[in-house]
């Protein structure tokens, strides 16, 4: 924790806790719509009248789904039409400027902001620090100067090189009242930077929280989840020039291992993370039907889930699981599948390593066909003593995640009686 406090800044014994949830939030990314389903549920139980407001880019859907008052994150996001060319670049500054200002008035009132989850202080896929780094900067230098703490629960952070980025994280970071991790990595990223994380606590990521898998059926025999990922590369300079290529190499390399599996005669479910996945996870179908078009069509399937119960619920009955995503790892963890992590950032690595499986940790940027291929199979003929030590770890995870939950619910609950106290007239 931070030297600050997570103290509401207008509390009062006569009315409910006024509590808001910012982020990416609602847009498809179901890692992200996970964490926020994981705390708005536990605010919910913990406050039964609390008022909840969201800034979030999805607005529309998470009101709708959750039936909570909501802001877009981005004013510009509600234009129907959007302007290019030199008029569009001052319509996004002065949709920057309206940003700060929507935010000013979502403040107002607030009693506390949690940022639940997410890699909101790393870049490990392409970003720019004028994006949603600058809006959490907005977030969080407001909030300081009205006086509404600021919680960074669980999120995860990375090392960051560019320096407009690195600078925008890092002030997120200390104008925030309260701090947590989702793994040691991403505190000792913050310390390398600069940041004092002395009082800042790690746990486990948020959504380990959530109940328990409840698969429809039952395993079914030799099927293998493959999750998916519109990949083109980390966020960087060198990457970006090379975007094209790097797709194309993993969408080669993805089709060729269902392919592989295919023709040893597994039943193969691909899945996604994002919305944006689909479009690679159709690809991959079409590139197998097409090698063999005599495979029955069930026989490569891709499995549509809106959140991440139903990937979890998914994942559980397939024997074994190879995903890139990191929330596709996770679930597939929390559904006691042995897996292999083909992963873009070194957070898939850290986590595989929690659950006792970094040997089956592959970096996507070095592995090529031959020692996925190789990984995949020596997991596969040792699933059982593998499941059996993800089924202990996740419930260790369970029970941080759980702690994380209260430990913020004990800060708000406890602040909020110290300054009630400090209001009442004498």
């Amino acid at each position: 924790m931070t030297s600050w406090a997570l103290r509401p800044a207008r509390s009062r014994r006569d009315r409910v806790p006024r509590i808001g949830l910012f982020g990416l939030l609602g847009s498809g990314n179901l890692g992200n719509d996970a964490s926020l389903a994981t705390v708005l549920a536990h605010l919910r139980a913990a406050y039964p009248g609390a008022e909840i407001r969201i800034m979030t880019t999805g607005h529309e859907e998470v009101a709708a789904r959750y039936g909570v008052a909501t802001t877009p994150l981005h004013v510009v996001d509600t234009l129907r039409r959007k302007p290019h060319g030199a008029l569009g670049a001052l319509v996004r500054l002065g949709g920057k400027l309206a940003d700060g200002v929507a935010t000013l008035v979502w403040l107002v009132g607030l009693d506390v902001v949690v940022v639940p989850g997410m890699g909101v202080l790393e870049a490990s896929l392409p970003i720019w620090a004028w994006q949603f780094p600058l809006a959490l900067l907005t977030l969080c230098v407001l909030a300081r100067v009205v006086g509404t703490p600021v919680g960074l629960v669980g999120v995860g952070a990375q090392v960051v090189d560019e320096r407009p980025l690195r600078r925008v994280l890092v002030w997120s970071a200390r104008a925030a009242a309260y701090r947590s991790y989702r793994d040691e990595l991403s505190r000792s990223a913050m310390r390398d930077m600069g940041v004092d994380t002395s009082r800042d606590d790690v746990y486990c990521d948020l959504v380990f929280a959530m109940p328990a898998p409840t698969p429809a059926g039952p395993v079914v025999p030799g099927a293998v989840g493959v999750g998916v990922m519109d990949y083109h590369g980390r966020n960087g300079a060198a990457d970006r020039r090379r975007e094209p290529a790097i797709h194309a190499a993993y969408l080669a390399m993805t089709s060729a291992f269902v392919l592989r599996l295919v023709d040893a005669g597994r039943t193969v479910r691909l899945f996604v993370g994002d919305g944006v996945d689909t479009s690679v996870a159709d690809t991959v179908i079409r590139e197998v039907r097409s090698a063999r078009p005599a495979v029955e069509v069930g026989r490569v399937a891709l499995v549509a889930t809106d959140d991440l119960d139903g990937l979890m619920n998914a994942m559980a009955e397939v024997e074994i699981v190879v995903a890139t995503r990191y929330h596709n790892v996770v679930a597939a963890l929390m559904a006691g599948r042995p897996t292999v992590s083909l992963g873009y950032a070194p957070k898939n690595a850290v986590l595989m390593e929690e659950f006792g499986q970094g040997r089956f940790a592959l970096a996507l940027e070095s592995t090529d066909l031959d020692t996925l291929c190789a990984r995949f199979d020596e997991l596969d003929a040792d699933r059982a003593a593998a499941a059996r030590v993800i089924a202990a770890a996740a419930q260790h995870c369970r029970r941080r995640a759980e702690a994380e939950l209260t430990d913020m619910s004990r800060m708000l609950i406890d602040a909020a009686a110290g300054r009630a106290g400090r209001e009442a007239p004498s």
